[in-house]
């Protein structure tokens, strides 16, 4: 039976198809590149669980505060603004791939904490506060190692069809999860449902240990860090492209990060979302990242990738202007609510994926080898160090005046960057890529 079904014309022309598709896509045939994509598809969809789950946490078994929430957005940006640019010189001096291993075990093991914590009865906001901030710490010198090892691995020329893959996958995950999310934290709890986050780290790191792409260790430096970072910051200060992007990403991180310490509070105690719904919602969500890996490609081919990149700040403000705008009880139903909610949530999606596909293919492409690891990180340094201020004040806002309000103050500031960025960014040629050194 199984036979004659591999010998009917559509399972003849599907193998066809899966054949050339193989023989045209150098990435699809580079199993190093495969392993790394699986790692991320792991890592993505636990991420995913993670941002519903950890804030939920919070929110709902450990009551907390606008303020509160604020100061757990804060906590995980914090690390960038003391870690990042020492990070950069480490990781030009440094195989990528260790670090990168070494960072995904600390996170399994801080996400493993979680549930133990809770099932011990020691869970508490300031735990949330120390989880958040190690979290933030592996995402600045994990994730820096990260972005320079895909580099090395797969090279300049072939960053945006790969960017173009991870979003079609991250985009499934993006769909699937939080649904799946939203039935673990009813069924387990919270705590329970970032276990799946963390046992994807561990799967992840079993999947990269044998990678046998070149990872060489640099050559010895006899500067001192010191100068090292300061040689960093000037490059990127020299750099037009750069220091345009620095500042307009370091405005938005701000932005976003206080949207995000209020997103989950205005879900769940303006809207009188339930988790299961906050999943659904998110899962709409997921549709806009799907969309931004069908439009990414299309778009940077006909406007280039500063104009997609600015298309898709605009879509983020667009949706933090709407979100606050939604009633309680939208045409007189909640449920009418949470559909708005996720149908803005799939504008935010796209957009934040068609802003930084873009942002990160154009800054990797105009920086040197040698200056990979001290260019992303202190980018990073510059463009998230400034998101514990955004948290904080929403935070601040939210508690004092109201959710609301708080969040309309976000609107007005991404309305005022999109404007600004279109500005600044309208007349500025494209760079070629530096020669490898």
């Amino acid at each position: 039976m199984a036979t004659c079904f591999k010998e009917l014309p559509i399972f003849t022309a599907f193998r066809r198809h899966l054949s050339n598709k193989l023989d045209n896509d150098a990435l699809l045939r580079n199993g190093d590149f495969m392993r790394y994509w699986s790692s991320a598809i792991l890592n993505g969809f636990g991420s995913y669980i993670s941002a519903l789950a950890l804030p939920l946490c919070s929110v709902l078994l450990l009551h907390a505060t606008p303020s509160q929430m604020g100061m757990l957005g804060a906590s995980a940006a914090i690390p960038f603004a003391l870690l990042a640019l020492p990070a950069g010189v480490f990781l030009d001096r440094n195989r990528k791939l260790p670090v990168l291993l070494g960072s995904k075990a600390v996170m399994a093991l801080t996400l493993g904490s979680i549930p133990l914590a809770y099932w011990l009865g020691l869970l508490s906001i300031e735990w949330m506060y120390v989880v958040s901030f190690i979290s933030g710490a592996c995402s600045v010198v994990g994730g820096g190692a990260e972005q320079i090892f895909l580099t090395n691995l797969i090279g300049r020329d072939r960053l945006t069809d790969a960017q173009s893959k991870f979003a079609a996958t991250d985009s499934a995950a993006r769909l699937i999860a939080p649904g799946v999310a939203g039935v673990l934290i009813q069924w387990l709890t919270a705590p329970f449902a970032v276990l799946l986050n963390a046992i994807g780290f561990v799967v992840s790191i079993l999947l990269l240990r044998n990678l046998k792409a070149t990872d060489p260790k640099p050559a010895p430096s006899n500067k001192h860090p010191l100068r090292d970072i300061h040689d960093g910051l000037l490059f990127i200060w020299g750099q037009p492209l750069l220091r345009t992007l620095a500042w307009g990403a370091g405005v938005w991180h701000m932005l976003f990060y206080g949207f995000a310490a209020l997103s989950v509070l205005f879900a769940t105690r303006e809207l009188g979302m339930t988790a299961g719904m906050l999943g659904a919602a998110q899962m709409i969500g997921g549709i806009g990242v799907l969309l931004s890996s069908l439009l990414l490609k299309p778009l940077t081919t006909r406007f280039g990738a500063s104009v997609t990149m600015l298309i898709g700040i605009g879509l983020t403000a667009f949706a933090f202007a709407a979100m606050p705008m939604i009633p309680a009880n939208l045409f007189g139903s909640p449920t009418a609510s949470a559909v708005a909610c996720g149908s803005l949530s799939l504008f935010l999606d796209c957009g934040v994926m068609l802003f930084f596909m873009p942002y990160m293919t154009m800054r990797q492409k105009v920086t040197p080898d040698a200056y990979l690891g001290r260019m992303v990180s202190t980018m990073r340094f510059l463009t998230v160090a400034t998101a514990p201020v955004g948290a904080l004040a929403a935070g601040y806002i939210g508690e004092h005046f109201s959710i609301r309000t708080g969040m309309a103050c976000v609107a007005v500031g991404g309305i005022v960057l999109t404007a600004a960025m279109w500005a600044s960014m309208r007349s500025m040629p494209q760079q070629a890529a530096p020669a490898a050194s």
